[in-house]
């Protein structure tokens, strides 16, 4: 009987993990660019941006301070400040997340699978640092059809300046994050 449940049980995990796809942007080229230790980490960010960041979580709905933010400027990571998104993608959703429908550059997220909770889902981290931004859902209302649900804890805010062209200050600010 031993034998037939542990036979069965290998059967089983081999057929769930045969079914997997593989992310082509989770290749090797896609990892990450800043490394740094769980204690660096802990000491630069504050205990609700190390939750939300370095441990995956979520912060409660309708809460966050980007919710129902519509000044115009750029979304940095709270952890690196790489630029991620822009205001001009930016909408409301009605989900109780700051929502946005494309990023300001394609290299500036990495998305992959997660399975928590019993779902699957896409998730959204930081190409620069590897936080974890949130999610992308391709039930978007805009024309891209895509809805990236952000935790406002992951983000920062920097308002355009009067007179800056934003296209300039996302080229300015990419090369900055990069140094």
């Amino acid at each position: 009987m031993r034998t037939l449940i542990a036979s069965l049980s290998l059967v089983m995990m081999s057929v769930a993990c045969a079914g997997q796809e593989n992310n082509p942007k989770e290749s090797e080229e896609m990892k990450p660019k800043m490394e740094k230790s769980d204690q660096e980490w802990k000491e630069k960010l504050s205990p609700d941006e190390y939750y939300i960041l370095r441990e995956a979580g979520t912060e409660r709905p309708f809460t966050g301070k980007y919710n129902l933010h519509f000044e115009e400027g750029n979304y940095r990571c709270a952890a690196c400040d790489a630029v991620l998104f822009d205001s001009d993608s930016k909408f409301e959703s009605h989900c109780g997340w700051p929502s946005f429908d494309n990023v300001a550059d394609n290299d500036a997220i990495i998305e992959r699978e997660d399975r928590s909770f019993g779902m699957v889902r896409t998730e959204v981290i930081c190409a620069n640092c590897g936080g974890h931004l949130g999610h992308l859902f391709d039930d978007g209302p805009t024309e891209s059809g895509m809805r990236y649900c952000i935790n406002s804890v992951a983000l920062d805010f920097e308002a355009k300046k009067e007179g800056e062209e934003k296209s300039e200050e996302v080229d300015k600010d990419e090369s900055e994050a990069s140094n």
